[in-house]
């Protein structure tokens, strides 16, 4: 009997956003599971900070100082990179910024400011990648960070629900258009992870008991906790999942 591959040795993967949070979380995983990962952010210092992070902890890193959401240098960066390192063969759409703000309160430069970095940016940049690794015959997987908010939502986040509902539709499209060339799409949804960004839900008086309140586990979820969900996706053992997106929640979206 075979046993699972959970290996990504050999193989480049690069994941937008990675300087901190779950982009860091899930590149450490990636480079200690053999691969070579691309940290990508747009600041220099925290781009090489992350980088000697990966380093530090016996892997393989290389920075990418690149703001996905500016369009018109994207595919230019995007091409330097595969001719400096190779087409990646994986991709993690990471990037994501949120408004905590109601619809009616929303300007439309906020609301499309959101939406060009959550969906936009990760859609251009998905069809650039995919589009590579099937001219080079890669088996590529792209991996794209969703949410739980991709099935649900609450008051005052009305965007980022938008963006991440979009981006689910994202993940199915890219499985069913690339599919064909060997290109597998998935995505994962967390949940609340305390995370850098989450601090302020979590020390709101009201909100911060009531996301614990409806949790099973009845806790946040370690950054750590993101990691075998996309190793899993990445490796070997996921050649047959497409099109599918993977909810780590604890079971939050489940509960009412």
């Amino acid at each position: 009997m075979q046993a699972p591959d959970f290996s990504l040795s050999g193989k480049t993967a690069l994941i937008t956003g990675s300087t901190q949070g779950l982009g860091f979380e899930i590149a450490k995983a990636y480079a200690a599971s053999g691969a070579r990962v691309i940290i990508n952010g747009r600041s220099e210092s925290r781009v090489m900070r992350a980088v000697r992070g990966i380093e530090a902890g016996g892997g393989r890193a290389e920075p990418l100082v690149h703001d996905v959401g500016d369009l018109a240098e994207q595919a230019k960066v995007f091409e330097q990179l595969c001719s400096r390192s190779g087409t990646p063969d994986i991709l993690v759409n990471n990037v994501g910024v949120r408004l905590r703000k109601s619809l009616g309160e929303s300007s439309a430069e906020e609301i499309q400011a959101l939406i060009h970095v959550d969906l936009i940016a990760a859609m251009h940049l998905s069809k650039l990648a995919a589009q590579r690794m099937a001219q080079d015959g890669l088996a590529g997987r792209i991996i794209t960070l969703t949410s739980i908010a991709d099935r649900v939502a609450r008051p005052g986040d009305a965007i980022y629900a938008v963006a991440k509902h979009g981006l689910a539709g994202l993940v199915k499209a890219l499985a069913v258009e690339y599919g064909p060339a060997g290109i597998t799409s998935n995505g994962i949804a967390p949940g609340t992870f305390a995370t850098e960004s989450n601090v302020q839900l979590a020390d709101d008086p009201v909100q911060g008991p009531r996301v614990l309140g409806r949790n099973p586990l009845e806790r946040w979820a370690l950054p750590h906790e993101i990691a075998g969900a996309a190793v899993f996706l990445a490796s070997p053992s996921a050649s047959y999942v497409n099109g599918h997106i993977l909810v780590v929640d604890g079971g939050f979206s489940v509960a009412f």
